[in-house]
């Protein structure tokens, strides 16, 4: 029985252990202690997809939204154009009528002197009446040294009287125009104050409506700005991600080729050692032959991919009113429109208005408004209710 146990070399011992430590080894996780699991990196993997796909929608969004709102700055864009059209309108009618204003002062104090220096003439002319005597026919006939001197006396008297006569016409004349030159300047003093009011009211108006544009515009930009921000630094991350799994799988895949490697050789070590121990079992007559060792073959992991990836005072909202009229009581614009609301002269009359609506007090204005409104089904009648966003 000694002698038996002797003929098993010690080489197969050792190649078995190989064998043995090669399949520990193979069993092993890899890169455990240098890297998360696969699995986890595949799994947050998974969540930064979901949130990029998430972030790309809301971006997609935003851009409708954004592109809406373009529209909606070209028609407001048109619209201003039109309150500037009608401010220069107004501008150009305010210094026409300043310029006359002008013409009629430098008529009027040219009237006036006028008409001072035909009174100085009338009253020296009626003191001198009154200082001297009128002359009658007999006197003037009797006073007369000839016919001659006769002519001469009564053409003079002539002559005076229609002198006098043009005087009062002339002091009468001056009168009149002067005062229509007043009265003129008057009226053109109320138009004028009527057209700077409109023109402030315009401006007013201007200023609401470029306000709300630019505040929608910004938060716009503000919130793709945002959204692009959060997308670049999920798409840093899952970019992160992606590298650490290919250099796991690298790792795993490069550890399975070193113990298949082993595991080959100690299969082949063990191979020759069961041979050899047959040949020296067979050499020296002995019988027992060791059992032979089997190399079943272990795979080694393969490596793993990446997961797949998964309102105020109004009558109707306050926002449509700023958007409208800027919250003024504006005179007519180019296509009529008035008011508070903006409301055309066919929909005023229509609905049992009198005259065009900003002559009528607001109270009026609100009761047609809210009418058109018709709490919210009658939005469409306002251009403005798209551009903030009521449908």
């Amino acid at each position: 029985m000694s002698s038996r146990r002797r003929t098993i070399p010690r080489p197969l011992v050792a190649g078995a252990a190989a064998v043995a430590g090669a399949l520990a080894l193979a069993a092993m996780p890899v890169g455990s202690s240098a890297h998360p699991s696969l699995g986890q990196l595949q799994s947050q993997l998974g969540a930064e997809q979901a949130h990029e796909q998430s972030l790309a929608g809301t971006i997609s969004s935003l851009a409708g939204l954004i592109t809406s709102l373009n529209g909606q700055i070209a028609l407001v864009q048109s619209r201003e154009a039109a309150v500037r059209a009608d401010l220069a309108r107004d501008r150009a009618q305010l210094a026409a009528v300043e310029r006359a204003l002008a013409r009629e002062r430098q008529l009027l104090v040219l009237l006036r002197a006028r008409l001072a220096w035909a009174r100085v003439l009338l009253a020296r002319q009626l003191l001198t009446n009154y200082e001297q005597a009128k002359p009658n026919l007999v006197s003037v006939v009797l006073e007369s040294a000839g016919f001659k001197d006769l002519l001469e006396r009564l053409t003079f008297l002539r002559d005076a009287q229609q002198q006098q006569q043009g005087i009062i016409a002339i002091t009468q004349q001056a009168k009149a125009r002067a005062d229509a030159a007043a009265r003129h300047l008057a009226a053109l003093g109320v138009t004028d104050r009527q057209i700077t009011y409109a023109t402030a009211q315009r401006v007013l108006a201007l200023v609401a409506m470029n306000g709300l544009l630019h505040s929608k515009q910004a938060a716009l930009q503000q919130a793709e700005s945002a959204q692009q921000s959060a997308l670049a630094a999920t798409q840093a991350r899952g970019a992160a991600l992606r590298a650490e799994i290919s250099q796991v799988q690298a790792e795993q895949a490069a550890a399975a080729r070193a113990a298949a490697a082993q595991q080959a050789a100690a299969q082949q070590e063990a191979a020759q050692q069961a041979a050899a121990q047959q040949a020296a079992s067979a050499g020296g007559g002995g019988g027992g032959s060791g059992g032979g060792g089997s190399g079943g073959g272990i795979g080694a992991p393969r490596p793993v991919g990446p997961g797949p990836g998964p309102g105020g005072s109004w009558a109707i909202p306050n926002s449509v009113v700023t958007c409208e009229s800027g919250g003024q009581n504006l005179t007519p614009n180019s296509a009529g429109a008035s008011g508070y609301y903006q409301i055309l002269p066919s929909t005023w009359n229509g609905y049992g208005g009198y005259g065009q609506a900003y002559q009528a007090p607001k109270s009026l204005q609100d009761q047609r408004a809210s009418q058109l409104w018709s709490g919210g089904s009658g939005a469409s009648n306002w251009v403005c209710s798209g551009i903030v966003g009521i449908h």
